[in-house]
């Protein structure tokens, strides 16, 4: 896409870079109306199967962008005094950008919370297992990432933008088909209402009950199995120390009416709702340190697209690299990372630490924080050699011009950013699921793709104040609109390096305070036909601790 707006719309680099990030921002801030819908009413499978329908549609109007010639400007390969597409053009590709994030917004929380419901992510069926579903998941995503970043994108550059769009479309469209040909064979776990109302409540009734105190022993605290049977069918969530100002919200008092089927709920929660917000409140500074890495790397794809374009990029005499394939390297990176992770490092991490996964998700994801700052450095010595090479052969005012520097001067910065990403991604949305009550695991699915929304909406104004006040004062301007070789975004990517570093201390800082969620699992195994092992996990499912836990398990 970066392609395509500066190439064939002749749009300026700093405009298509925040239109793109803009539209990855909206397409990350749209799953949590779909995980909602999805957890209330509609349900994980019908809302995939809606999310596909408009994300086709959204592939279908931008082939008609890409093909029908009053839909763009005139072509402009010398890239100077070009005329820009015109308000008409920009609102087709918009409408297409609008109706694939809307898609997204319903697939995005869906697919892999749907994914994972039909294996069964209880501490008992991960042992059975012994693999990652999430490590496994993201492999697979990432292997199709690197064949349209590779085939794909060959046939944009080589065939045209009607077939290299087309393709992207007829396998959505394939994929929409063999998905509700299983429908059959699917768990379809049923919405429970709104889970934000849920939430809404216990805040209800803990104001309406401020005055009130708290009483030392949680037992005598409300409790209704069968009222939370349909929204804790993996086990209740137990009484937890922190935030005990809400447990006023399970207080009963002579006002209550704790027999009536159900009670109000506005005024009296059970100890499990009350734990549900709890599980939120303690997820959110952990869900927060996401923002500043996306701020980050934002807009280093676009410009590390734009440094490659201006690189030597021949195979041979008749072939060469289209510059968004350079991406490939990055999803390379990310897949070897998941398999040499999955297959060497785990065993060898579970020898010392007994965990199911070698590490928990919080470990994980801050060995991604602490490389990905690893990748941006790289990116900033990179850029310093290519406009060094590009001054020494008087190229700095020729934006067309070749440097003769290999393109494969940018692979350390994509293969570092890779394996923090395999960290990072698979970490955070394990943790999501893992932590989430289980009511709520598409919304909560959706706060890893609020996280990147934000990191793209600050990103995009990051850019643009450093792009609008870096060239004023007879300075140069960081990051220029045609000419890369007048600017200096190393700086920029030194600057970003110093944001993710004081992130990594914040993360730090929340990971030594949090407290995982107690859960009461019931498991078959063990005992005589017709009973059961009524399990109180008060350790972090999954065996994922590395924050405070109680350390009790009663059978």
């Amino acid at each position: 896409m970066t392609t395509y707006l500066t190439q064939e719309l002749n749009l300026p680099l700093v405009k298509a870079s925040n239109i793109l990030t803009n539209f990855k921002g909206l397409a990350a801030f749209t799953p949590l109306v779909g995980a909602l819908i999805a957890d209330s009413f509609a349900g994980r499978f019908l809302t995939i199967i809606a999310s596909s329908i408009l994300y086709e549609l959204g592939l279908v109007s931008i082939i008609l962008s890409a093909i029908l010639p009053g839909l763009q400007p005139p072509h402009c390969p010398a890239q100077e005094n070009c005329k820009e597409a015109s308000k008409l053009q920009l609102w087709v590709l918009y409408t297409s950008l609008l109706l694939t994030s809307l898609g997204l917004g319903g697939l995005r929380p869906c697919i892999v919370t749907f994914a994972a419901d039909q294996l069964g992510m209880s501490k008992r069926e991960m042992e059975s297992r012994n693999w990652n579903f999430f490590n496994w998941y993201f492999f697979c995503l990432e292997f199709a990432s690197l064949a349209a970043l590779t085939f794909v994108v060959y046939i944009q550059e080589h065939v045209g933008w009607g077939w290299g769009l087309g393709i992207p479309a007829l396998a959505m469209a394939l994929s929409i088909t063999v998905f509700i040909v299983g429908s059959s064979y699917y768990k379809k776990q049923k919405p429970e209402g709104s889970p934000l109302i849920r939430l809404a409540q216990v805040i209800g009734a803990a104001l309406r009950k401020r005055k009130e105190v708290a009483p030392a022993d949680p037992g005598v605290l409300y409790e209704n199995n069968e009222l939370d049977a349909a929204i804790s069918s993996n086990g209740r969530l137990l009484h937890t120390n922190q935030f005990k100002w809400f447990d006023k919200a399970a207080v009963v008092t002579d006002t209550d009416n704790p027999y009536s089927n159900p009670p109000n709920l506005w005024r009296l929660s059970t100890v499990h709702r009350v734990e549900e917000l709890k599980s939120i409140v303690r997820m959110l500074p952990i869900w927060a340190s996401g923002i500043l890495p996306i701020t980050a790397y934002s807009h280093q794809e676009s410009f590390s697209i734009q440094q490659a374009r201006t690189m030597d990029r021949s195979l041979s005499p008749s072939f060469k690299i289209p510059p968004a394939t350079m991406s490939s390297f990055e999803i390379i990176s990310i897949l070897i990372g998941l398999l040499l992770y999955e297959q060497l490092f785990v065993p060898f991490a579970r020898r010392f630490t007994k965990k199911l996964n070698g590490i928990t998700s919080l470990q994980r994801i801050g060995m991604g924080y602490a490389i990905s700052i690893f990748g941006t450095l790289a990116a900033a010595l990179v850029e310093i050699k290519r406009r060094g090479v590009a001054a020494n052969h008087d190229l700095i005012g020729n934006p067309a011009a070749i440097i003769p520097i290999s393109v494969f001067w940018l692979v350390p910065q994509y293969w570092i950013q890779g394996t923090a990403l395999a960290l990072i991604t698979v970490g955070r949305i394990e943790f999501f699921y893992d932590q989430a009550p289980e009511s709520m695991r598409s919304t909560s699915a959706s706060f890893f793709w609020i996280a990147i929304a934000l990191g793209n909406y600050t990103g995009t104004l990051m850019v643009s104040l450093i792009h609008e006040y870096t060239g004023k004062g007879g300075g140069k301007n960081w990051i220029p609109n045609r000419n890369l070789n007048n600017g200096r975004l190393e700086y920029y990517y030194l600057f970003v390096s110093g944001l993710q570093l004081a992130n990594l201390i914040y993360y730090m800082i929340c990971t030594k305070f949090y407290t995982y969620k107690a859960l009461e699992e019931v498991s078959e195994g063990g005992m005589e036909a017709g009973d059961a092992e009524l399990t109180t996990n008060r350790t972090p499912s999954g065996s994922m601790g590395d924050g405070h836990d109680n350390g009790e398990t009663m059978k």
